[in-house]
């Protein structure tokens, strides 16, 4: 097992930029989640790492070892992909022992390794059938075993369960977590979910347009994202957006005005009519009862004119707009909640769970 760091690091492809001025570091151990929307430049990092794409400028080391020049093969990385690349000829014995056979390790140690892995993901019933005679989640195991029989340095994952049902998805990322816990590799992992991201990930690297947004902790970027892009990414429903105009101590959104709480002003020194984009995310709404009801002090009311609505099970999403705007909201509700596309509703804000981010760049001025 190995720290990896890199260093300022940039791949260009002719006159495209994939990514630009990478620097982090995994310590040695930990499990990261690189994510972001398509095109990002996640898939390009994981490669760089592992020595199927060369830098462009910058380093990259494994442990303490420089590897800008050192071939793919003698990195010890193990990479797992999203189409699982079994070879369909071999039994799963066989691919589970390849790397190990290409590097002529003893058969003894090959045999050992082998049950120890199939055992650790329950395929031990598997090892004399070939790919073709296995389901996707089982191909994948297989995929996963073949990378940990190796006991390699560093682990790379590139979004490796987006193949699968969401069912499997769900238990397959459950297996990945207690076995990275059982092995303490150090793991790399890339992904578009940003539930895989949440739940998985010792720290997340949220990424766009191939460079870096934001670096920390699930928990700690969900609660306080760096801009609205990483805000907006991270959240399932995501964080309600809504541009707003500052005029006469109030927000204006879209002919309709909500209080602006003495905090941000005392924070923000807001000018008259300038403008700002509001973020809240769909928890810390709640639909009013009795729109004649005056909010608390620290809450604001909109009117909605419902969209959709999604019953869940344990609760009902419903999606709509500001009447007579195209600004959207996500609201989540009871389970019990009833209404209709059509239905004007007053929704109640949290003005205490309010983010500001500045309406031309993005980057978060209060939260």
């Amino acid at each position: 097992m190995a720290n990896v760091r890199l260093e300022e690091i940039t791949r260009q492809f002719d006159n495209v930029t994939a990514i630009e001025n990478i620097s982090f570091e995994v310590p040695n151990g930990e499990f990261w989640v690189l994510v972001g929307p398509s095109g990002c430049g996640k898939s390009t990092i994981l490669r760089t790492i592992a020595g199927l794409e060369t830098a462009t400028n910058g380093n990259l080391y494994i442990g303490e070892n420089l590897v800008n020049d050192v071939p793919a093969r003698q990195r010890d990385v193990a990479m797992v992909f999203q189409n699982y690349a079994l070879y369909p000829h071999m039994s799963v014995a066989e691919n589970l022992s390849f790397g190990l056979r290409m590097r002529k390790a003893d058969a003894k140690t090959i045999a050992e390794r082998v049950e120890r892995v199939a055992r650790s993901l329950n395929i031990s019933h598997l090892l004399d059938r070939k790919p073709k005679q296995l389901s996707g989640g089982q191909q994948q195991r297989v995929a996963l075993g073949r990378a940990i029989a190796r006991e390699p340095q560093v682990f790379l994952l590139d979004e490796p369960l987006s193949n699968l049902d969401a069912q499997l998805r769900d238990d397959t990322r459950a297996e990945l977590k207690q076995l990275h816990q059982r092995l303490g590799i150090t793991t790399l992992y890339v992904t578009h979910d940003q539930i895989e991201a949440m739940t998985l990930g010792d720290r997340i690297v949220v990424l766009e347009g191939g460079k870096i947004q934001q670096i920390g902790e699930p928990q700690t970027i969900y609660a306080r994202p760096a801009n609205r892009m990483v805000a907006t990414f991270l959240g399932n429903p995501p964080m309600n957006i809504l541009p707003a105009t500052y005029t006469n101590a109030d927000f204006h959104v879209s002919g309709q005005f909500l209080p602006c709480p003495a905090v941000l002003k005392t924070s923000l020194h807001p000018t008259q009519e300038q403008v700002f984009d509001l973020g809240i995310r769909p928890e810390h709404l709640s639909i009013v009862s009795s729109p004649a009801e005056k909010p608390q002090v620290e809450m604001a009311q909109l009117t909605l004119e419902v969209n959709v609505v999604e019953p869940l099970g344990r609760e009902t999403l419903i999606r709509g707009n500001l009447p007579d705007s195209e600004v959207l909201l996500n609201v989540q509700a009871a389970a019990n909640w009833r209404g209709r596309p059509g239905d004007r509703i007053t929704v109640q804000l949290n003005l205490d769970e309010l983010f500001v981010f500045d309406a031309a760049t993005g980057e978060v001025l209060y939260s």
